[in-house]
């Protein structure tokens, strides 16, 4: 949902999703969901509630604790809700584009709440747009909520089923009704989605496991790729859409998007990052003093690649975890400031030193130079560089926050080239059978499009063009 307002050296990860059925602190256990799923967005953030005969909103600009207080929260009445923490990758960052988008359509309310990214959104704007629909947002999710208002007359279920064989790309999402959920995912599952139950005997669907623990719910299994299930008062049941022949999971949700507590695609995220830096310790083998990460990128790589390689992990950088949003900017002479507020180098712990930097990826490159270099003024006396996955190389139309390969360094320079950038004395990536082995799955499971260029589902020819807020 690409946005250039703001560029990061950092991927990001376009959403996550909450939804809880059959409670009476609907709302509530909601926000508490998002609060577990923050990491997966944070410019903005809703919840909407219903009780059966009307719906309720909340939605702004900011963190989940920003956004709601017990007021707000108190005021999302009802046993029903879904949740949305927003990074936008099609549309601008602004308050129309936050969700979850909610519409009224012959006396019928639907919202939704969408993680992912769809890739042809251009063409079915524009047939939609030429059959009279007006939208309200720059955002693709809008484009479900139109289609199944014009499918409507076939019935609900008709309707969404009618709906998800128009659109293409990557989603899980939830919908809402006044009286029932819906959690759907593509045909691929590039994105997660889980089921779990309520103490009480309700529903929760979120973007990862995480998000179940915090409210002590019971994880049930995930949605199925192409699933569409239904969840009301009378229970749950499945209508489907047809599968992909294989499933194409994000293997970046593992690298990096995804919280190491977190179980994804069926496998523990903590327990693969640690495997692809022992994987690493194999196949890149460095005689240095000590394996340090950039807190928190790298943590567990880095102690995989520590305990297998027998080299001591340290930790050379210090994170200052009170940086907000309303810190007040340095003036321009302060170079690398936004850099230095974040993270410290431990200097009687660098000095004279052969360090290995551990880091779970590298897109642009600004970041990293100016870390690197803050090590070498700390007294380092060889940096050198390891990443828990292959090059990044090619963009990701399917919810990262990198459509275009000109914003890639990996795209545009060399290993070497770009070790030269960073002022390394060495770099290395893991290889991209070395990051498919640390999961345990078959290569073909995976969606590797941003390494290898091969994509599962082929973007609209016009799908650059979808940043109508950029």
């Amino acid at each position: 949902m690409p946005s250039s307002a703001t560029v990061s050296s950092r991927p990001k990860d376009e959403c996550g999703v909450c939804g809880i059925f059959g409670h009476p602190d609907a709302a509530k256990l909601t926000y508490f969901g998002l609060y577990a799923l923050q990491h997966r967005g944070q410019e903005s953030a809703g919840i909407v509630s219903s009780d059966g005969s009307r719906v309720y909103e909340h939605k702004a600009m900011g963190l989940v604790p920003e956004v709601f207080s017990e007021t707000t929260l108190s005021r999302l009445n009802g046993d029903m809700s879904i949740g949305h923490v927003r990074y936008s990758t099609t549309g601008s960052s602004n308050i129309i584009n936050a969700q979850p988008f909610t519409a009224s359509h012959r006396g019928n309310t639907i919202s939704i709440a969408h993680n992912g990214n769809l890739v042809n959104t251009r063409a079915l704007r524009d047939e939609l747009e030429n059959n009279g629909a007006i939208f309200q947002s720059t955002t693709d999710s809008e484009v479900v909520v139109h289609l199944l208002a014009h499918n409507s007359g076939l019935g609900f279920e008709q309707s969404i089923l009618k709906t998800f064989t128009r659109v293409s790309g990557a989603y899980s999402l939830l919908l809402m009704t006044k009286t029932q959920m819906v959690a759907v995912r593509d045909p691929y599952g590039f994105r997660p989605l889980c089921l779990g139950k309520l103490n009480n005997g309700g529903y929760i669907v979120a973007s990862e496991t995480c998000a179940l623990d915090l409210v002590e719910a019971k994880y049930v299994r995930d949605i199925d790729p192409g699933e569409i299930l239904i969840i009301d008062k009378d229970g749950l049941r499945t209508i489907s859409t047809p599968p992909a022949n294989k499933p194409r999971f994000c293997i970046f949700e593992h690298v990096y998007f995804a919280r190491p507590d977190s179980d994804i695609f069926g496998l523990n995220v903590y327990s693969c990052r640690k495997k692809m830096g022992a994987l690493l310790a194999h196949e890149a083998k460095i005689d240095a003093d000590f394996v340090m990460p950039f807190p928190d990128s790298g943590n567990y790589a880095a102690l995989g690649y520590s305990q297998a390689a027998g080299i001591p992990l340290e930790m050379g950088m210090i994170r200052n975890h009170y940086i907000g949003r309303t810190f007040i900017q340095p003036t321009q002479s302060m170079r690398d400031f936004s850099v230095r507020v974040k993270l410290n180098p431990v200097r009687s712990c660098l000095n004279g030193k052969r360090v290995i930097i551990m880091e779970d990826s590298i897109i642009r490159g600004t970041t990293g130079r100016s870390r690197v270099q803050s090590l070498r003024n700390a007294g380092a006396k060889e940096v050198h560089m390891l990443i828990s996955c292959p090059p990044s190389r090619f963009p990701c139309f399917y919810g990262i926050d990198f459509p275009s390969g000109d914003q890639l360094i990996a795209a545009n320079k060399s290993v070497e080239e770009i070790r030269r950038f960073l002022d390394l004395d060495s770099l290395q990536y893991l290889s991209i059978d070395g990051m498919v082995e640390a999961t345990g799955m078959p290569k073909d499971s995976f969606c590797l499009a941003c390494f290898n260029n091969d994509y599962p589902v082929a973007p609209d020819q016009n799908f650059h063009k979808l940043a109508f807020g950029s």
